[in-house]
């Protein structure tokens, strides 16, 4: 059975990170729409959540980090791409960057990586509580809306392990997400961050 706890519950954290350490899968709220979340390092987790989703295995999914230092240990974050890091994280942009040794382990030998640091103080004391990264993505089926509120991420109740509700998502429409691992930046996706805010990018 699915376990429902608030995030106001001053408990949410520590129950959450237990289950996800156990290889669990819960849902949680972000700033922008509700999120999977499970262990980076547990692969079965990473094969249940696909199948959950109908997701391609070619598709990653966004690695979630609570600070810079974290981030860096997986993907590699240039002096230039720092400059857009310090002004839009935390926040609704997520980047596609180069991975380190330790990044294509966990991505499964993959080249890049789309990650983000959340402007949601739920998630981010969650990340804290795991004392490292998580990768998450939206709630739904592929191709499907994603669940803006916990009314939406209730469909998911009996699937998962714990769905943490937090209401309805302040922004309620994904991140955006440029790929920068490679130049021209290029932006695969027109989420809630304004991309005319974005536009002189590839002259930084």
């Amino acid at each position: 059975m699915t376990l429902k706890i608030s995030s106001t519950n001053k408990y949410s954290c520590k129950i959450t990170a237990k289950i996800l350490k156990k290889g669990g899968i819960a849902i949680v709220p972000t700033d922008t729409v509700y999120s999977f979340i499970i262990d980076v390092f547990n692969i079965e987790a990473q094969k249940t959540l696909y199948k959950i989703k109908m997701r391609s295995l070619k598709k990653p999914f966004i690695l979630m980090v609570h600070n810079i230092d974290t981030a860096k240990l997986f993907v590699k974050i240039s002096y230039k791409i720092l400059n857009i890091v310090n002004k839009f994280w935390p926040g609704q942009l997520t980047l596609i960057l180069p991975v380190t040794t330790l990044g294509k382990i966990i991505s499964g030998g993959r080249k890049n990586l789309g990650v983000r640091i959340p402007d949601n103080d739920f998630l981010i004391n969650l990340l804290k509580e795991i004392n490292g990264p998580a990768f998450t993505t939206s709630v739904n089926i592929t191709t499907k809306k994603s669940a803006k509120n916990i009314n939406d991420a209730m469909n998911f109740y009996d699937i998962v392990d714990v769905i943490v509700d937090g209401g309805k998502c302040r922004f309620s429409f994904e991140s955006t997400i440029i790929d920068m691992s490679h130049f021209p930046y290029t932006i695969v996706r027109k989420g809630c961050l304004n991309v005319d805010d974005l536009s002189n990018l590839n002259n930084i």
